[in-house]
């Protein structure tokens, strides 16, 4: 048992292990750095060229902020597993790169075309697993509920965006933007993400399919008339109290002056 023992707590032991760790670690690494990069090329058919030369536009645009690798700095988040989707959402609508420093990015007209485009978001989701650009089949509205997709979005959407999709102030100077004319593709792909102020809606709390009804009555909400006369911003009481207010208030003030100008 002694001679046992003494077999077991052999020095080489501890070196045979920790080899072994080593080994076992570089060949999950291995695999993982595989599968995300065939992850990234198969999504939406993304090449090794896409990803390479999605690199060089992110090292030359984005890489001030977000760090050489993407791993992020003080000035900008690591982009590490937030896949393409999250790409496509910021760049395609103009957001990013920041024109400026502010509460929250704002949109305007987008400084890459589609293909530089999709080649960073080949590049992104080359580093880590993330949201992917949804499919076209999630994003045809025919084939949507826009009576579902209105009881979902009253539900998770409706306190921050207004009931109509308008958009609407939040604190700090904040806000949520409208939704009015936004493509369904970043509709979509601001529900996987939750970008800036939003919070996330993955598959687990909204299904592809239910997305897919909220983006119906979006796209609803943009065709319908206002039976009711002017929509006021469809803001509700705000925007009608402050016109009721407003055009009352100076209602008054002209009775008030041709009663004064009678009296005289």
């Amino acid at each position: 048992m002694k001679a046992l023992s003494q077999k077991r707590r052999h020095p080489l032991a501890a070196v045979v292990l920790l080899a072994l760790a080593l080994i076992l670690t570089g060949g999950l690494y291995t695999v993982a750095t595989a599968t995300n990069q065939a992850k990234a090329e198969s999504n939406h058919a993304y090449t090794q060229q896409d990803v390479e030369a999605g690199q060089k536009l992110f090292q030359a645009n984005c890489a001030t902020c977000h760090g050489t690798n993407a791993e992020g700095t003080a000035d900008g988040p690591s982009l590490i597993g937030v896949g393409a989707a999250a790409v496509d959402f910021q760049v395609g609508t103009g957001r990013m790169p920041m024109q400026m420093q502010g509460t929250q990015a704002q949109i305007k007209p987008g400084q890459f075309n589609e293909e530089q485009t999709r080649q960073l978001s080949a590049y992104v989701a080359s580093l880590g697993a993330g949201p992917t650009i949804p499919e076209t089949a999630y994003l045809d509205t025919t084939q949507g509920d826009a009576a579902n997709g209105a009881r979902v979005f009253l539900a998770n959407c409706a306190m921050c965006h207004n009931a109509a999709g308008a958009g609407g102030a939040l604190t700090r100077g904040k806000f949520a933007p409208t939704l009015m004319g936004v493509k369904e593709q970043h509709i979509y792909e601001a529900m996987e993400t939750g970008p800036q102020n939003m919070p996330v809606f993955n598959d687990a709390n909204l299904t592809p399919e239910e997305k897919r009804d909220v983006i119906t009555y979006l796209k609803a909400q943009e065709k319908n008339v206002s039976p009711g006369g002017m929509k006021l911003g469809s803001l509700g009481p705000v925007s009608e109290g402050l016109l009721i207010w407003t055009v009352g208030l100076g209602i008054v003030i002209v009775f008030v002056i041709w009663l004064t100008s009678r009296s005289a």
